[in-house]
């Protein structure tokens, strides 16, 4: 392996084009760390918001404050992966040179580039036997966010449950996971996806450019908000008339998610059984970092946005 590994860098705040391609140092994994061979990784909605800083301007600052004022701190956005471990600290004992895994990082990032280093007791597990790694770059952001939410609503079999923006990338692991629980999924979505939202298991799809899930007659006891205040507001205004009596509204801008270990490891057996299936909207390679952030940014990809490392 040479001194130096391709990367992303995110060379100030703003559009896609302040991304660029560049050699760096190859990271050294400290005694408690894994080094990472990156085969596949994903441009989420939060690397597009950093990227971008498109905050309201009181969480801008506190951005700016947290992970960089003109520009990231830490200049390689991305913070899922699927890989192998290329080397491993002195101290590590839970992963061998060789381990084929997938996990997900909110807080280093890093994960455009060839190579990375992350602590041990990341969230990072094995990947599943039978999903490629750009199949496994498609589960950890949407299906982690997905389960800390659903748990948090207390989400149970027999409950009925919809889900608004049921086609990106949390709510097509939110419509597999609830089915998974044994729920009853209503999605909501635009036309055009309709017939993958009902192939995940949802047993109603409605079309949210042509019909109003509040005048229906149906009550939910959970209403998920997979999209955001930022572009679901106006169309889940009034919602509350619909939920079931105890009934709860959640969305994905409700706190900050605790993101588990053991949910991941969750999500990689539902996997390997074909319960939990990753959708993937669009393969880039790294070169084409910029294109994928400006689909990204279109707001209409299906579920998950993949980026082949090579």
């Amino acid at each position: 392996m040479g001194a130096t590994v391709r990367a992303v860098v995110c060379t100030r705040y703003g559009p896609p084009e302040v991304l660029r391609i560049a050699e760096l140092a190859t990271p050294t994994p400290r005694k408690d760390e894994v080094r990472l061979r990156i085969r596949a990784t994903a441009v989420t909605s939060s690397d597009c918001y950093l990227r971008g800083l498109r905050l309201p301007p009181a969480y801008r600052l506190m951005a700016r404050l947290a992970v960089g004022w003109s520009a990231p701190r830490q200049p390689v956005l991305g913070m899922v992966l699927s890989g192998e471990v290329d080397a491993i600290g002195a101290d590590v004992q839970s992963f061998d040179v060789g381990d084929r895994v997938f996990g997900f990082d909110r807080h280093r990032f890093g994960t455009y580039a060839q190579y990375v280093c992350w602590p041990a007791d990341a969230l990072l597990t094995a990947r599943p036997r039978n999903l490629t790694d750009e199949q496994a770059a498609a589960i950890p952001y949407g299906g982690l966010l997905a389960q800390h939410f659903l748990r948090k609503a207390h989400l149970r079999a027999g409950q009925r449950v919809l889900v608004f923006g049921a086609s990106g990338a949390v709510g097509t692991s939110a419509v597999q996971l609830a089915r998974h629980l044994g729920a009853r999924v209503t999605g909501v979505c635009s036309t055009a996806n309709l017939e993958l939202v009902a192939s995940l298991g949802a047993s109603t799809v409605l079309d949210y450019t042509v019909e109003d899930f509040k005048a229906g007659t149906e009550r939910y006891d959970l209403i998920f908000d997979a999209v955001g205040r930022r572009k679901s507001a106006a169309l889940l205004r009034g919602a509350e008339r619909v939920l079931a009596p105890g009934g709860a509204r959640i969305s994905v801008d409700d706190g900050t998610p605790k993101l588990l270990r053991d949910d991941l490891v969750m999500l990689a057996g539902l996997a390997a059984t074909g319960e939990l299936r990753p959708v993937i909207d669009r393969v880039y390679t790294l070169d084409d970092i910029v294109d994928a952030h400006r689909y990204v940014d279109e707001g209409h990809k299906r579920g998950n946005v993949v980026v082949s490392v090579a």
